[in-house]
């Protein structure tokens, strides 16, 4: 921990917060504190937004293939420090180190493929219809922005924002979680370490969001927020941003439906479920969170589901062997327990774990319930944690209708071995992405994101970059 910074880094320099406030950093696995980084107030907020215009014109001027360096550079040093990067996120977060190494691999892989896509900035033109006008169109980066990232993905969440800025030339303030600030200290510091200009990238670690955020929003200056949270944060957050109409890409929340035929290889399901729950404990917006199986196969999907859960190790993520970290914190854990405890309450069987162990760190055992009652709380609720809840269905028609009953629409997941019914019902799913056979969607060349209240814009692809970039039109008349 004594090579992380734990200062505020704006203007390419580390700062401690104005009045001298700081935050304790939790391990999740002990309760203990791993250190205090600086809680930035308003006035940081400020300084920030200050280094940030100040470097704009200038960083947008800058030759694309030098963006591209830059990015390229960055990559590399991820990369090269793997492990480094890897046991800090554990540290702060809980997930154990694979799935920690696993993650900075894929946060990496953002600064390569933005650093690619820097280069390839494109407009148009032509003649307009009437003869009389030529056409010119450019696109240029949007301006300063304020990036929010959540604590589940504290690498990658960071480097899936700060690609496409650094790429389309806009300026920017990252505030992580502060429940997990190290690893964007350290990604901050890698990129200055790859050249990044002073003010291009600042970073605000604070426990004083809203004291925070809101006058950047309101304040004009600030002319792009890209958001990643709950959907009730994301309201609140688009009210702040209508005064100065700041345009806005936000991933927020999900109730994924894991719909499993009676065609469906058992084996391939299985295993995409173990993918698409226990992905990061369960803590993803991605995971599957209602577990739709045909009643031919429910009981021996039910058992074998189990049997995989069960098998799993749980404990603090640095240790070998083990498969399962801590949630987050006691608030998180508790969530979990009390969401288990009503589906339990309305007639669930619990299949495997369902009790909150002794002992400190926040830990919760994987959970399978079977029988779920479609009243339960966990049905409508975002769940972040390692609990299946398994449902029964008979027919397409019933189990799509109840996959869309839902505010959300991040991600489903469908399991058939019909090709016909594989496309029908995935174009039928009231989401912005599915997993057809597979429990895993995320990558740096897909774009990422969700339709209803699981957000606006898109993240990765070939569109990533184009939350950041804005079009100019030039008429030009024809002599």
């Amino acid at each position: 921990m004594t090579d992380t910074p734990t200062q505020l880094f704006i203007g390419g320099a580390w700062v401690d917060a104005e009045d001298g406030a700081t935050l304790p950093v939790d391990d999740p696995a002990t309760g203990e504190v791993l250190c205090h980084v600086a809680d930035a107030g308003p006035k940081d907020a400020r300084l920030a937004e200050e280094a940030a215009v100040a470097a704009q014109e200038a960083w947008a001027r800058t030759a694309p293939r030098a963006r591209s360096e830059i990015l390229r550079r960055a990559y590399e040093l991820i990369l090269e420090r793997t492990d480094d990067l890897a046991h800090l996120m554990t540290s702060e977060m809980g997930k154990p180190l694979a799935e920690a190494r696993g993650e900075v691999a894929y946060a990496a892989e953002f600064f390569r493929w933005f650093s690619e896509e820097a280069v390839r900035i494109d407009g148009g033109g032509g003649i307009l219809p009437d003869g009389r006008n030529r056409m010119l169109l450019s696109r240029r980066p949007v301006g300063p922005c304020l990036l929010i990232t959540p604590w589940n993905f504290p690498l990658a969440m960071g480097t899936r924002k700060i690609g496409p800025a650094i790429a389309a030339g806009c300026t920017m303030i990252l505030k992580p979680a502060p429940q997990t600030p190290l690893s964007s200290l350290a990604l901050a510091a890698i990129l200055k370490e790859a050249g990044l200009p002073d003010g291009v990238l600042n970073v605000v670690t604070t426990s004083r969001a809203g004291e925070v955020c809101e006058p950047l929003l309101r304040g004009g200056r600030i002319r792009k927020l890209s958001f990643t949270g709950s959907t009730n944060v994301g309201r609140l957050l688009l009210a702040q941003c209508a005064d100065a109409v700041v345009r806005t890409s936000m991933e927020l929340g999900g109730n994924a439906p894991f719909i499993v035929f009676d065609d469906a290889d058992l084996d391939t399901a299985v295993d995409g479920a173990m993918l698409a729950k226990m992905r990061n404990m369960g803590e993803a917006c991605t995971a599957a969170n209602r577990f739709f199986v045909h009643r031919s196969v429910v009981e021996e999907f039910g058992r074998r589901l189990a049997e995989r859960m069960g098998a799993l190790v749980v404990g603090p993520g640095t240790r070998d062997g083990v498969d399962v970290g801590p949630l987050i914190d006691a608030a998180g854990r508790a969530k979990v327990a009390e969401l288990v405890a009503d589906a339990v309450e309305r007639g669930a069987e619990v299949l495997v774990g369902g009790r909150t162990p002794e002992g400190p760190g926040c830990f919760y055992p994987p959970t399978v319930l079977a029988d779920v009652d479609p009243d339960s709380r966990l049905m409508d609720t975002e769940i972040f944690g390692p609990v299946a809840a398994i449902l029964t269905f008979d027919d397409e028609d019933e189990v799509v209708r109840r996959a869309n009953d839902t505010p959300w629409g991040l991600v489903g997941y469908v399991f058939t071995e019909g090709l016909d019914r594989a496309l029908r019902v995935s174009e039928r799913l009231e989401v912005g992405m599915v997993g057809l056979n597979t429990g895993l969607v995320s990558n740096p060349a897909a774009p990422f994101g969700g339709v209803k209240q699981s957000g606006l814009g898109r993240e990765g692809g070939r569109v990533g970059i184009d939350e950041f970039l804005e079009y100019q039109y030039l008429a030009v008349p024809v002599r």
